[in-house]
């Protein structure tokens, strides 16, 4: 997404932008800005000038030891094409011996977080969902029911995300996502969904050592539901708040946090989880002892009366 595409109201500067385009349209419009050592900066200046996408490239002041080169691209800010174009001066730049030549600007800067923040998602992403699996493995003593679990909040958070993809593109008419958009609803929704099933499994794991695996899971759900629900409600209204910001960034992350807790809280863990856990039955606590029949349990206890699981202690 450009940054003048980033208000929801066109503020003074975009409409100065805008203007400035359309005066000089062989401009970008917003220059990157070089910086060399003085003694050389003509070759620097030789090897922008010729590096395909830049349209001029102007020398300026010289002050503690480094020379100034304002570059302007052809093609507009925050694009494609301009970002390759800062690639291609950044790798020529970095060839001129002894220049010592950085470049920078609102552009590359964009670029630069850009690029940082999809490389932390290959990174954060998947060690937040390690963390999490190894938590509640130690909470519910089971391999299967944290995968089962874990499952469920990639799920809940991918149909959020594509729900509310949908709704910036078809009803709100957004440019398109923040490149920082996804990384933080990840975040929130997973570190929410995961409180919510650690409300509902663990209660459902006290439960099925008393009452079964079907009744356990009923149980913790009557006694759990109307807690997880008033959260995800309050949590749900607390970021929609920032829907009403003029930052098409701030009401992007407050919508998809807000529609991805009311569809974890409502649909997730109040449908999805419980019938997983029923079709799945006492194997949902595997390799822990919950996941046994009565009959292959070493003490050789027997199930409650009317129930199909055993009454395990701890």
């Amino acid at each position: 997404m450009r940054e003048q595409d980033q208000f929801l109201s066109v503020p003074e500067s975009v409409t100065g932008f805008t203007v400035l385009r359309e005066h000089f349209p062989e401009l970008g419009g917003q220059p990157l800005t070089v910086f060399t050592r003085p003694a050389q900066q003509e070759k620097v200046l030789d090897v922008v000038e010729d590096t395909r996408g830049v349209a001029v490239a102007v020398p300026e002041e010289t002050v503690g030891g480094w020379a100034n080169i304002s570059v302007f691209p052809k093609d507009a800010p925050d694009t494609a094409a301009e970002y390759d174009t800062i690639k291609r001066v950044r790798t020529a730049v970095h060839m001129v011996s002894g220049a010592e030549a950085i470049v920078g600007g609102p552009s590359a800067e964009n670029l630069d977080t850009e690029v940082t923040t999809r490389r932390d998602e290959k990174l954060v992403i998947p060690l937040v969902l390690v963390v999490v699996l190894i938590i509640l493995g130690l909470l519910l003593r089971a391999v299967l029911a944290p995968l089962v679990l874990m499952a469920t909040v990639v799920v809940s958070f991918a149909a959020a995300f594509g729900g509310s993809v949908f709704v910036f593109d078809t009803i709100l008419g957004f440019k398109g996502v923040d490149y920082s958009v996804p990384l933080l609803a990840f975040l929130f929704l997973v570190a929410l969904g995961v409180d919510y099933n650690i409300f509902l499994a663990s209660r459902a794991r006290q439960e099925t050592m008393r009452l079964g695996a079907r009744e356990g899971m009923l149980k913790a759900l009557s006694a759990t539901g109307g807690v997880i629900t008033s959260a995800g409600l309050v949590l749900a209204a607390t970021f929609g708040v920032l829907v009403t910001l003029p930052l098409v960034m701030l009401v992007e992350v407050g919508f998809l946090v807000a529609f991805g807790v009311l569809l974890d809280a409502l649909l997730v863990r109040s449908v999805l989880v419980p019938a997983l856990t029923l079709l799945i039955g006492r194997r949902m606590w595997w390799p822990s002892r919950l996941s046994r029949p009565a009959a292959e349990l070493p003490d050789g206890r027997q199930p409650l009366a009317g129930k199909e699981e055993s009454a395990l202690q701890r």
